[in-house]
């Protein structure tokens, strides 16, 4: 039952479980507006895992892409972390698997580093503005009329909302679907590697990441990312495991690019150490509620073929506390302002979607030579290639590039003389 306002009372508490960008920049978002209006408002903010030190590894490739400079600086009141970037991103090349095409940037610079790094400052912005943190795992919820009780390891909160920023932990998603009529979004597998710049040779990798779509019919896309000493190398798809790795990792395109670090074509077999992970491909069911709100991985609220994970976490972090705060904490209050504020988001999963499977079968019929190649005549397709691995521009409008009349002419005759 419904208390007669649906605003999060004076002095109400709001629990974040998840520790990530997601969940720290809904702490931080929620005292910021908490300060702004003069309100008392208690946040606790759970998060299981140790980064500082680098203790835990975090599987995601680590590339930071606008607006997320402004969204902290401007939205959390929190300095973008320029000195923990290893590399300035400026450009993809993207490969099939018989020819390649370098895709400028066009002045969209993106920062990579160690993800675990920037979990760690984020963290460390939440501690300073004086937002406690419980080092411990959520282990079961209560939900009823007065609140929600949160059990953790270590200790139980009470609160009137809370915020699930847990990603794809299968453990608290768990939690919420016994308890809520939450369901985790469906998602795909990666694996996650890296290769180190040799002492000795200095390889200058440059500026861009490679982008792979593979005709493997179980390998969706790779990526190799520069990162100064060393290089991250990616791959997902609906079953990834180690073998294909190596496999991916053994292909001829991958080879030379990779060939002049430590790790080379020569010592391939010598296992590298892997690291595996999952990320959403659909958006999550019923991923928010009476007093609760998922964001981020947990809600499905990413780009559906290249996530723009860290960024969008980010972003709906911000945009659940400005709800909570301003609007309310039950169901309606989320699908009236939380939802609608998402809607680009959610209205480009379908052409995302449709983009993924076209991708997925041009690789595997072997018509991404043509695409390329038609790449080379058209500065539309171009823009669309350099959007879609880039998770610069929405779906839909890398729709309306690609498979307009004069692009499709472009493609066709770039088929018609790649044919026997």
């Amino acid at each position: 039952m419904n208390p007669a306002s649906n605003e999060l009372p004076e002095k109400g508490h709001v629990v974040i479980i998840g520790g990530g960008p997601g969940g720290t920049a809904c702490a931080l978002a929620v005292d910021r507006i908490a300060a702004e209006t003069g309100r008392q408002v208690h946040i606790t903010l759970l998060e299981g895992k140790q980064f500082k030190g680098e203790r835990h590894y975090n599987q995601c490739v680590g590339v930071l892409c606008p607006p997320l400079p402004e969204l902290l600086e401007e939205r959390l009141q929190v300095p973008f972390p320029y000195h923990l970037c290893l590399m300035e991103i400026d450009g993809y090349v993207l490969h099939s698997d018989d020819d390649r095409i370098e895709l400028p940037g066009n002045d969209e610079i993106s920062y990579a580093l160690r993800r675990v790094q920037f979990d760690e400052y984020m963290l460390d912005a939440v501690i300073q503005r004086g937002i406690p943190i419980v080092p411990a795992r959520a282990v079961d919820l209560e939900f009823n009329s007065e609140g929600v009780i949160v059990y953790t390891e270590s200790t139980s909160l009470d609160a009137d909302v809370v915020v699930g920023a847990f990603g794809l932990d299968e453990g608290t998603a768990a939690l919420f679907s016994r308890t809520t009529a939450y369901k985790p979004p469906q998602s795909l597998s990666a694996i996650v590697t890296k290769y180190v710049n040799s002492p000795e040779k200095k390889v200058d990798f440059g500026t861009h990441i490679h982008a792979y779509l593979p005709a493997d019919a179980m390998i969706e896309f790779g990526g190799i990312t520069p990162k100064c000493d060393h290089v991250t190398i990616n791959i997902a798809g609906q079953d990834i495991d180690a073998d294909l790795m190596h496999s991916f990792l053994d292909y001829p395109e991958v080879r030379s690019v990779l060939t002049n670090f430590e790790q080379d074509a020569a010592v391939l077999s010598d296992a590298p150490l892997l690291f595996k992970g999952r990320f959403p491909r659909s958006l999550a069911k019923n991923y928010f509620g009476d007093r609760y709100v998922m964001v981020g991985d947990a809600a499905g609220l990413v780009r559906a073929f290249k996530g723009k994970g860290v960024t969008t976490a980010v972003l709906t972090g911000i945009r659940a506390a400005e709800t909570i705060m301003h609007h309310g904490i039950f169901a309606g209050d989320f699908h009236q302002y939380y939802r609608n504020e998402n809607h680009e988001i959610i209205n480009d999963l379908p052409y995302g979607r449709v983009m993924r499977w076209v991708a997925i079968y041009m690789s595997r019929l072997g018509l991404l030579d043509a695409v390329i190649k038609a790449a080379r005549q058209s500065p539309e397709i171009r823009s669309a290639l350099f959007d879609a691995v880039s998770a610069h521009g929405s779906y839909k409008e890398i729709m309306k590039n690609s498979l307009n009349p004069r692009s499709m002419r472009t493609v066709i005759k770039a088929m018609m003389k790649s044919s026997p």
